[in-house]
């Protein structure tokens, strides 16, 4: 059935354990004691589960403790089938009984170790990461307490295909898998660590902190897949046969990708834009405040507050106003026409003074307004005003000038025309003359 040696000389081992410890007589009441231990560990945690959960929510411990005490209640199964097993297996195997324990007391040993890693795997906040760790520690562990962890390892390495001098088994395989998984997970905890440290720095600005903490991430992401590859005996060089390949594969499946990697790496170096920033997307009609700059895309929250998530590439080659590049002062301006009637230096007074009620508009500059247009039915001015905070909003700073405009012209009985139109009506001309012939008529007279 087995060509290689190593392979039938494992299949014939673990045939051999299945037939001493598998398929014995012992192997069936060790069955039951399990079986036993475990209905009493589940009958045990339904009775105390709710006083466990109620405890826990009504004490004062911070929020993160609560949440891993949560996740660990369900060790009271374990615990308490563990306890359960040691007593059984004690009596099982004194002098009065004299009963093979050798399964049970393994079972102990996975239930420690089970418990063990469930609490371990608390200090990880990734619940992908934590169920991965734990299943592939708990897989080691009970192999290595069955006492089959190094045949495992020698089946799975067994396993391989060559292609020159070019070898794989698939132990190498998993070994890289695992290498990879762990200092991945390492590079993003500590690049995300150094980021939170790096954005608490007063010395550096908003676009440098995010470019800093950028660089961190792939450096370290890139050293973590190299080490994992290299970790695990696998010899880079042998991916120069398929570089060629896979890179003409990268240029042109990865293009918009890599661009906007490199776009919003650009952005952060001329500084251009940043978070924080108030920008406004003429082609998309997009405008809003920079809250994230990731790697793909700057998400950019508008009054609305919806999230627009934009390629970086759209910065590059699209026209972009940024609102606060430089300086977060901006003028805002409202066009209006009064009645002729009116006086219009008091009607500039009016407007300055009502232009400076609302909060938001900034003392210096102050408003200003200017006559600019003899209309057609009104004299025609512009009141401008500043403000810096144009992330709030401009419509609405603009709607509270206009209505305390409204407020001043009818405190001061200043009017605000509007269009009409005056229809005259004209008397028809008369008849004059016999005959019914106009005036201008000479009758009698030949041509």
């Amino acid at each position: 059935m087995f060509e290689n040696p190593k392979l039938q000389q494992l299949a014939s081992r673990i045939l051999n354990w299945f037939a001493e410890e598998v398929w014995a007589p012992s192997t069936f009441y060790q069955a039951i004691m399990i079986m036993f231990a475990l209905a009493f560990g589940m009958l045990v945690y339904s009775a105390v589960r709710d006083r466990l959960s109620g405890s826990i929510d009504r004490s004062d411990m911070p929020v993160r403790v609560k949440l891993a005490l949560n996740n660990l209640q369900s060790l009271v199964v374990p615990l308490v089938m563990l306890g359960a097993l040691f007593f059984i297996t004690l009596f099982a195997s004194s002098e009065y009984l004299l009963l093979r324990v050798s399964l049970a007391t393994g079972v102990m040993k996975l239930l420690l170790a089970f418990m063990a890693i469930r609490i371990a795997m608390q200090f990880i906040s990734n619940v992908v990461a934590r169920d991965f760790f734990a299943l592939t520690m708990l897989s080691i562990a009970a192999l290595s307490i069955f006492g089959i962890l190094d045949e495992a390892a020698v089946a799975l390495d067994t396993v391989a295909f060559s292609m020159g001098s070019f070898h794989v088994s698939a132990l190498a395989v998993i070994k890289s898998i695992l290498s990879l998984v762990v200092l991945l997970y390492l590079a993003t905890f500590i690049s995300t660590f150094a980021e939170r440290r790096v954005l608490k720095s007063k010395s550096l600005t908003r676009s440098s902190q995010v470019l800093f903490a950028k660089i961190v991430r792939i450096v370290l992401v890139t050293f973590a897949l190299l080490i994992g590859v290299t970790s695990a005996g696998i010899d880079l060089s042998v991916f120069a046969v398929f570089s060629g390949a896979v890179g003409l594969g990268i240029g042109f499946g990865l293009q918009k990708v890599i661009s906007n990697l490199f776009s919003g790496l650009l952005l952060l170096m001329d500084k251009s834009i940043k978070p924080g920033d108030v920008i406004e997307l003429e082609e998309s009609a997009t405008f809003g405040s920079v809250e994230h700059m990731g790697a793909r895309y700057t998400e950019i929250i508008t009054r609305s507050n919806k999230s627009f998530l934009i390629p970086n590439e759209d910065f590059i080659t699209q026209r972009v106003i940024n609102w606060s590049h430089g300086n977060r002062l901006i003028r805002i301006q409202v066009e209006f026409g009064v009645h002729y009637d009116s006086d219009p230096h008091e009607v500039i007074e009016v407007a300055v003074a009502a232009a400076k009620r609302p909060p938001r508009v900034v003392a210096t500059p102050e408003p200003l307004c200017l006559l600019m247009e003899f209309g057609d039915s009104s004299l025609d001015f512009v009141l401008r005003f500043w403000i810096t905070d144009a992330e709030k909003g401009v419509s609405n700073v603009q709607g509270q000038v206009m209505l305390f405009l409204w407020d001043a012209f009818k405190e001061n009985g200043i009017k605000i025309p509007y269009p009409h139109r005056e229809v005259y009506m004209h008397p028809a001309p008369t008849r004059s003359g016999s005959g019914g012939k106009n005036p201008g008529e000479n009758s009698g007279v030949a041509d």
